[in-house]
């Protein structure tokens, strides 16, 4: 006697998933010492008003003078670098988590935003870019007189 088994063509995908996952964790990872001196990215807040577009970017460490900040072809860029410190040398270190190096984050802009007006502010290590919105793309409000169709 045969035994019906239901077809569930799905079944295996999670396992595979899975099986990807530490293949590429174990081929791609890199030791902790490898880490701390390689590029890293800076954590950015994207937040919209109704007369602008606002990104913060937290750069501790990094000195106004090691920051580029660009607009070209509808793209934000804003890059820079931290150095690492000499003053303390690296095998005296018991850990070392933050990152060093270069850095670079784009940003892709609407075209509603103007992009000749954009400001840039660094103050205590956050970076606050503000790219105001063209006058035509604010929203503007309509009065409606409503009648009830009587005379």
């Amino acid at each position: 006697m045969n035994t019906l088994v239901r077809w569930e063509p799905f079944r295996g995908i999670p396992s595979l998933q899975e099986q990807f996952n530490r293949f590429f964790e174990n081929r791609f990872s890199t030791s902790t010492e490898e880490q701390t001196l390689t590029a890293w990215a800076s954590a950015v807040d994207v937040y919209e008003t109704e007369n602008e577009l606002v990104i913060k970017a937290d750069l501790p460490q990094v000195s106004e003078k090691e920051l580029d900040v660009r607009v070209e072809n509808n793209m934000l860029t804003i890059r820079g670098e931290r150095k690492f410190e000499q003053k303390v040398k690296e095998e005296n270190y018991l850990r070392m988590e933050r990152a060093y190096g270069s850095f670079s984050r784009s940003f892709s802009l609407p075209n509603t935003v103007n992009t000749e007006a954009v400001q840039a502010e660094y103050k205590e290590g956050v970076l606050t870019v503000t790219l105001p919105k063209r006058a035509e793309s604010k929203p503007k409000q309509v009065k409606i007189n409503v009648t009830n169709g009587k005379n």
